[in-house]
């Protein structure tokens, strides 16, 4: 496996985990019974769940963009050192993004999100 690839794998393992976190959280501010039920009228998320929602949300954003780079520069032919280097400053910064999201850290999640947002200029760039 190549390592765009490895770090691709690590980006839905990543995805996966913010998924748990967020529906734990959702669990204990509004109960299992109420997200059960068809949630017509879930009450907004807020604090911790709310921070958890959105931050998965703003993940599965930007693993379609991620997912679609990797796999073009792995059929293209074009997966190189700098697409590997891309596909880890991606999923690091994501990993960092998610941390700082949810404890609620609010520029330097900004600051996290930019540096992913580089490491996909970074794969696009090979393809170009």
């Amino acid at each position: 496996m190549t390592p765009d690839l490895k770090y691709l794998l690590m980006s839905v393992v990543l995805t996966f985990v913010q998924v748990l976190i967020a529906a734990a959280a959702a669990n204990q501010t509004v109960g299992l019974t109420t997200l059960a039920g068809n949630r017509e009228d879930l009450p907004v998320l807020t604090g911790f769940a709310g921070r958890a929602k959105r931050a998965h949300l703003n993940m599965l954003e930007n693993m379609v963009l991620f997912t679609a780079l990797v796999l073009i520069a792995a059929v293209a032919g074009k997966a190189n050192a700098m697409t590997a280097m891309g596909a880890l400053v991606f999923f690091w910064a994501r990993l960092a993004y998610a941390v700082i999201y949810l404890l609620g850290v609010p520029w330097l999640r900004t600051v996290a999100w930019f540096v992913s947002v580089i490491g996909m200029v970074m794969i696009a760039w090979q393809l170009c």
